[in-house]
Order: structure tokens, then sequence, then C-alpha cells
């Protein structure tokens, strides 16, 4: 890290309290996670978390910047309008926050939205049937799961209230010919959700691909997987898997935390 990296970082954490410091080494450990796992669309998509406090405001990834290089000081604190609310070198783009705007507005549980253009995620969203219940992860979403139809590039304030609808109290949503949104309380909660969604699409396209009749999953089972999950996560939801996911990440590149 350069000299100036490492002041501009020092100058953010001594600006902010250490809960948001937290939520933005958090965000920022979203951010490489979805990079490393190759579901990044260059700088085409986000990731936002609330911060910690009474005001609505959020963190979001600079524009033009790749989700390999976010880290916790370059996330920029906007308000629900899109409008930097804290001094920072770097910009946004204000059009693609229009659907994290709508569900952070709407949704007082989703601390953090996560919105990806994945291969097998958009593969799947263009398919009639949507998401099948053809394994195990498709169950984990299909337990609450929401679908929105295409409206063209998310520019329009007008279908923010058509897209709130549409999600509901739901956790997972396909978004029809466009990608995968997952919300959650943390940035724990809303990857391991994108993480279970995102793999369910690419089971099902790789099943698809053989050609062969498919098994659904029996209905009854479908009905109670909600009280499997939480016993399966033991109740934490993501963090169970999360001090994993940020050990990985700072043996490989710790640098999301500055």
């Amino acid at each position: 890290m350069s000299s100036t990296e490492k002041a501009a970082t020092q100058s953010v954490r001594e600006l902010v309290s250490e809960q948001e410091w937290q939520a933005r080494v958090d965000l920022a450990a979203a951010y490489r996670l979805v990079a490393s796992h190759g579901w990044d669309d260059l700088v085409f998509t986000h990731i936002s978390a609330r911060v910690p406090g009474p005001l609505r405001h959020f963190l979001i990834n600079p524009y033009g910047m790749l989700f390999e290089e976010i880290t916790a000081s370059s996330l920029v604190k906007i308000d629900l309008d899109g409008n930097i609310v804290m001094e920072s070198p770097y910009m946004i783009n204000p059009a693609g926050f229009t659907i994290h705007s709508a569900v952070h507005a709407a949704r007082e549980d989703a601390h953090c939205v996560i919105h990806l253009h994945t291969d097998y995620g958009i593969a799947v969203s263009a398919q009639k049937a949507g998401l099948l219940p053809v394994s195990q992860q498709a169950l984990f979403a299909l337990a609450s799961l929401a679908y929105h139809d295409y409206e063209g590039l998310a520019l329009n304030e007008e279908e923010k209230p058509r897209l709130v609808a549409d999600l509901g109290d739901k956790t997972f949503m396909i978004l029809r010919n466009h990608g995968l949104l997952t919300v959650g309380r943390t940035p724990a909660d809303a990857f391991l959700a994108m993480f279970l969604l995102e793999r369910a699409c690419k089971i099902q396209i790789l099943a698809q691909s053989g050609g062969a009749e498919l098994v659904p999953v029996a209905e009854p089972i479908l009905a109670g997987i909600t009280a499997q999950v939480k016993d399966v996560t033991k109740g934490l939801g993501g963090q169970l898997v999360w001090p994993g996911l940020l050990r990985k990440l700072d043996q490989v590149d710790p640098s999301y935390r500055d």
C-alpha cells in the first residue's frame, strides 16, 4: 500500500464510528468474495449495506472500481437518493442504485442488498419455469423466492414500487432476463443467500444440459425446508460461514480491510 493510500485509509477510519468501519470491512469483503467466485460483471452491479445508526445512509462501491480492488475506505456513503453524504474522491453510478434504493427504503430488515449478473443466474432467469426444485440447494431459495419481470435497464423510478411489491418479504429474487438479488440483515447473510441461489441455478443448468428427464423434489419436503435451514445453520445464518470466508480472504489478500 502506498503512503497516499495509507493516509486515505486512516482518514476514513478516523472519521467514522467503529460500527461503521466494521460494516465497511464486511461489505468490502463481500465484494472481494463475489469477485473470487467469478460472479462480478466488471463494474456493472452493486452490493450495498446500511450504515449502523439512525440515519438512512448506505455504503456502495465507487463507480469504475473492480470488485477485486474495493476496500473498506474506498466505499462511498450515500443517502436513499444516491447523494454522496461523506466527502469521497470517488463517484457512484446513481442509475445503478435504483434497485438497491427501492429495497432499502421498503425493507427495514434488508441491511444488505446484493444484485449480480451471474452466468447461471441469468440463464435460469430466462427460463419460463424459473428455478426448479431439482436440487437440495434449490430448496433453500424456493422457500423464500420472488420474481420480477424485466422492464429494461434499471433506470426508471416508476419501476421501484413494482419491484418492491414483487419482492415482498422474500430473501431471494430472480430478475427475469436480468440476474439475481438477495437481501440480508448482514453482508454475511446476503452473501450466503446469493451463494445458495447461484449454486442452485448452476446445478439446474448442468442437469438440464444432460438431456435426461429431471426428478423434482416432492412438495412435502419443500414445505418443511425453512425449519431445516435454521437447523443446518444453527440459527446463525451467514455468520456460521463468514469467519471462515474472511480467513480465506486474509490468506489471499487482506487489503480489503484497508
